[in-house]
């Protein structure tokens, strides 16, 4: 008899519940965390073992061990903009989590990154482009990277995404209304949260690891052409950009990921699937 196959989710939020969803959809065995309690009966109702997790910097051995019987291991917790001294915190939780992870049963993790890692170099970006970042939350993401591509406990990949949208996520909300004293001209990084899903999943079921993989859509057209779309067709005021100052910029490339998964993208085009 084939033994049923386990995962384990941190973060089972906008991105890390439908992921869950998925792989019980495949047979999966899935455990997933959430930080508040009244969301577990969500996870329980959909077929997902429900732990309550809050990653504290000082964690050590207070998270439910049995979160960590799984041999494949996604973290799904961003930073968040909101938390205070960012750069030292997050990674200081992540090693938490790598602590845990390394006293359970976990081979295998797939860290949910971001492009946040890569500064404005005013050209297309690969993966080999991340180091140091300039700004507190890429550097943040960049030092909790190294936790895990440098813990001998785990063969780790890392996957970058760049700006999320999606059912509930309508990127036209982030400046509706506002006045930006730029052209406007440089391009976005976005991409769909179907794609996430399908790409996340096809690196765990193919045996993908030990990787690190920029994630976004083919193209990129330009902020005022897409937030302007954006915002009016969701009934907002449409930015205005006043040309006054030049604009840095960075064009995030996936040809690395299409190749080594053969992978065509559901949404190629963020201004074809607003």
């Amino acid at each position: 008899m084939t033994k049923t196959k386990s995962i384990s989710i941190l973060g089972c939020g906008w991105l890390g519940l439908p992921l869950a969803k998925a792989f019980v959809q495949k047979k999966w065995h899935v455990r997933g965390s959430t930080t508040h309690a009244d969301k577990l009966p969500l996870l329980k109702e959909n077929h997902i073992e429900p732990y309550l997790i809050r990653v504290s910097p000082d964690q050590h051995d207070d998270m439910d061990a049995a979160f960590f019987d799984s041999e494949v291991f996604i973290i799904n917790i961003p930073p968040g903009r909101k938390n205070p001294d960012v750069a030292k915190r997050y990674p200081q939780q992540m090693q938490s989590v790598a602590r845990a992870a390394a006293h359970g049963n976990v081979k295998k993790i797939l860290f949910v990154s971001s492009t946040s890692v890569y500064p404005n170099l005013n050209r297309e970006v690969t993966e080999d482009d991340a180091h140091m970042p300039d700004k507190e939350n890429g550097r943040a993401v960049w030092q909790a990277e190294q936790v895990f591509l440098n813990h001998p406990n785990f063969q780790t990949t890392i996957v970058r995404f760049c700006g999320l949208y999606g059912p509930e996520r309508n990127p036209g909300r982030f400046l509706a209304g506002k006045t930006l004293k730029t052209s406007g001209d440089a391009g976005v990084n976005l991409i769909h949260l179907q794609d996430c899903l399908a790409i996340i999943i096809r690196l765990v079921e193919e045996g993908v690891w030990g990787e690190v993989f920029n994630a976004c859509a083919d193209a990129h057209p330009s902020k005022s052409t897409y937030y302007q779309k954006v915002a009016r067709e969701a009934g907002l005021d449409a930015p205005v950009f006043t040309h006054e100052e030049p604009e840095s910029f960075k064009l995030v490339n996936s040809h690395k990921l299409k190749k080594r998964l053969n992978y065509q993208f559901v949404h190629p085009d963020p201004l074809k699937s607003t």
